[in-house]
């Protein structure tokens, strides 16, 4: 218990560094560096290109499950039209119905040789930022999503060690505010951003805190974490999967796409619903990816580019990354396989066998991003 009594206490000890006059004077010059504010649209091209090669998967039905940029976001994300190129004996857009979330759904028959696809989606993207100094006139949710963000998951349940831990960081705290900010600085203070982990992790909150801190993950587990607290601390929240495909305006290069190939670029931000303000962006995940990836690399918490992006990311987010959706438990249309935690990456079956969704050399699949001029 001592290791994460000193974690604790030092997520403390973090917040109240941060109030220090002389490094609040750092990050508050730093900020200046990192300062996403809604303004012009940007429009950009996704295209997936995706393959099988019959020598590899084997004969058999094929089927792929392409995740599309579904989420409408009227102040930062708006999706606009797919089109598509295939031998598929069928190919259709499908929703899932719990949440909304837009897939492809595409279907070669068992005899079909090197079943293929190209399909070309267009999103309009722009910075957000939310005002946190005073309570505005922001919507209030519906009770039928308000319930929905507040139900647990397979993989972000919202009791036992879950409710436990969100217990005790939000002890003393006011408000949904207060809680929330507390729940982001527990997270970044307590969280590591693990190299090791394939893809984008699998957002297991509960394994991930039975494991002891500090909590290793990327982004699926560190705000899926986030989002899990949240939840289990009465504030709706979610989990928003999407994909980055620009660089970083404010010359991050851990926080952008610095390639037209984005194949590997997925990630997922976390939001949660405030009265008065709506939907508030948080992005505890991508300030411990500064702390591991900016150069020079492994920086400490208090310097100056990790503290720009701690500041900045509860609140606001930069808009190069294009949205999917925010479902969990995805039942596949078609298939009989198990439904997927999320839906962030291309899915695909052969013969009824699930294929590794993290190897996109051997499924075969690529993604290609590019800006459309104004």
């Amino acid at each position: 218990m001592s290791s994460r009594r000193d974690v604790l206490r030092a997520g403390v000890a973090l917040s109240a560094a941060l109030a220090t006059p002389a490094l609040a004077r750092r990050a508050a010059a730093a900020d200046a560096a990192f300062a996403p504010s809604p303004g012009d649209w940007r429009s950009f091209a996704l295209t997936s290109r995706i393959g099988f090669d019959r020598a590899k998967v084997g004969p058999g039905r094929v089927e792929a499950w392409v995740p599309l940029p579904g989420l409408e976001a009227a102040g930062w994300n708006r999706p606009g039209d797919t089109r598509w190129t295939t031998n598929a004996a069928s190919a259709a857009i499908e929703r899932d119905p719990a949440s909304g979330a837009a897939l492809l759904h595409l279907a070669w028959a068992a005899d079909g040789a090197a079943p293929r696809v190209e399909l070309t989606s267009q999103a309009a993207l722009r910075d957000r930022a939310v005002d946190l100094a005073v309570p505005g006139a922001a919507p209030a949710l519906s009770e039928t999503d308000r319930r929905r963000y507040l139900q647990p998951s397979t993989l972000i349940p919202t009791d036992g060690i879950v409710k436990a831990t969100a217990d005790r960081i939000t002890a003393g705290a006011g408000d949904d505010l207060a809680k929330a900010r507390a729940l982001y600085e527990w997270v970044i203070a307590n969280t590591y951003r693990d190299a090791a982990v394939r893809g984008c992790g699998n957002g297991d909150v509960a394994t991930t805190l039975q494991a002891g801190a500090p909590f290793g993950g990327k982004c699926a587990d560190i705000n899926a974490l986030y989002v899990g607290l949240a939840r289990a601390s009465g504030i709706p929240a979610r989990d928003v999967y999407g994909i980055r495909v620009a660089p970083s305006r404010f010359g991050y290069k851990s926080l952008g796409a610095n390639s037209p190939t984005v194949t590997k670029a997925q990630h997922c931000r976390a939001e949660v619903h405030l009265a008065g303000f709506g939907w508030v962006p948080a992005d505890p995940a991508d300030v411990r990816k500064v702390v591991l990836e900016e150069p020079p690399g492994k920086l400490a918490l208090d310097d100056a580019k990790v503290a720009a992006v701690h500041r900045t990311l509860f609140g606001a987010w930069e808009g190069n990354w294009i949205a999917y959706n925010d479902a969990h438990d995805v039942a596949l249309p078609g298939s009989a396989g198990p439904a997927v935690g999320f839906l962030m990456y291309p899915q695909a079956e052969v013969a009824g066998v699930r294929l590794d969704c993290l190897d996109a050399d051997s499924f075969t699949y690529s993604l290609e991003a590019a800006e459309i001029p104004a």
